[in-house]
């Protein structure tokens, strides 16, 4: 029978802590559209290799084939017209694919124009100069629900948002992914504290995949997200789906102790696994050895962080 001191009771609390150091992974990656090093970084021949100059040149022309460029392809996949009370707007479907490797994970959100004109008003207003050669599709004041304007604009939307990726300071800027991640966030966050997790699965089924993609340079900005879809999936009676999400998150994170989000969610992955009958060590451990840097202190839980997310 499980007690207190177990990670399977419900009494249990294992200890929450956080750092405020920075880790060396907190370094951005070499180049603007290469992904993270991964496990894979870690072959490469040792400093005392014996390796011969032919084999040498071969290992790492093996090494460069796997860091191929990742970039983006935006298509404006479609557009439908929705008609509310007062008013009739367009709704374009941006579809985003990664290019480099197979992406069987196409992210796929609607936006209309006005949505744009936003995008375009904060990106002037932050980079400016930088952004002299990237046309908006002009306003139109009559004929915007005509199928010839909108297909046009469907044309001119597609190569704003290509120039747009081809400026590395605004593909990695905060008002580029808040125009394409955010409204789905907030409202799959708006869900997570209303209770309604099947409904906010489904809205970060359709945010975290895109999110993912464009922040490949920094992928501890999923962390939230696939933190939130685990507490839904907890929550939802679903815990080996919540243990393979919250596996997501921590690779995410891989050493970096300091993170507000690491210590959560060892507890919250202790706890699954001792549900699932895992061998929780390993997790346990580091949440040991984090308590030891603030044996004192005692944060939130992964539930109470991330219902905090996206009250703005």
């Amino acid at each position: 029978m499980a007690s207190p001191e177990h990670p399977g009771s419900p009494g249990w609390r294992g200890p929450i802590n956080q750092c405020v150091t920075r880790t060396r992974q907190e370094v951005l990656p070499p180049g603007p559209d290469l992904p993270g090093p991964g496990p894979e970084a870690q072959d490469g021949p040792s400093s005392n290799s014996s390796m011969t100059t032919r084999e040498l040149q071969e290992h790492w022309q093996k090494e460069k084939s796997r860091w191929k460029h990742v970039r983006l392809l935006f298509e404006i996949a479609s557009a439908r017209i929705e008609e509310r009370k007062v008013s009739k707007f367009v709704m374009y479907q941006v579809v985003v694919i990664q290019t480099g490797s197979f992406d069987g994970d196409k992210a796929v959100v609607e936006r209309r124009y006005s949505d744009f004109e936003r995008l375009q008003k904060a990106l002037l207003k932050r980079f400016g100069p930088e952004l002299e050669d990237v046309a908006f599709p002009r306003k139109r004041l009559t004929g915007n629900l005509s199928a010839e304007t909108i297909c046009e604009r469907r044309r001119e939307l597609r190569e704003y948002l290509r120039l747009l990726y081809a400026v590395r300071a605004v593909r990695r800027s905060r008002e580029f992914l808040d125009f394409l991640t955010r409204p789905e966030l907030r409202e799959a966050f708006g869900c997570l504290r209303a209770g309604q997790y099947a409904r906010a699965l489904e809205l970060l089924g359709r945010a975290l995949p895109l999110q993912e993609k464009l922040t490949a340079h920094c992928p501890t900005a999923a962390v939230p997200a696939l933190c939130a879809a685990l507490v839904c999936l907890r929550d939802l009676e679903r815990p080996a789906e919540a243990f393979a999400v919250g596996e997501r998150a921590l690779r995410c994170l891989r050493a970096r102790e300091s993170h507000r989000y690491y210590a959560p969610l060892l507890d919250a992955m202790v706890r699954l696994a001792y549900a699932l009958g895992k061998d929780f060590a390993a997790l346990q451990g580091r949440l040991d050895e984090n308590q030891l840097r603030r044996p004192t202190h005692r944060g939130a839980t992964l539930k109470e962080l991330t219902v905090r997310e996206y009250l703005s």
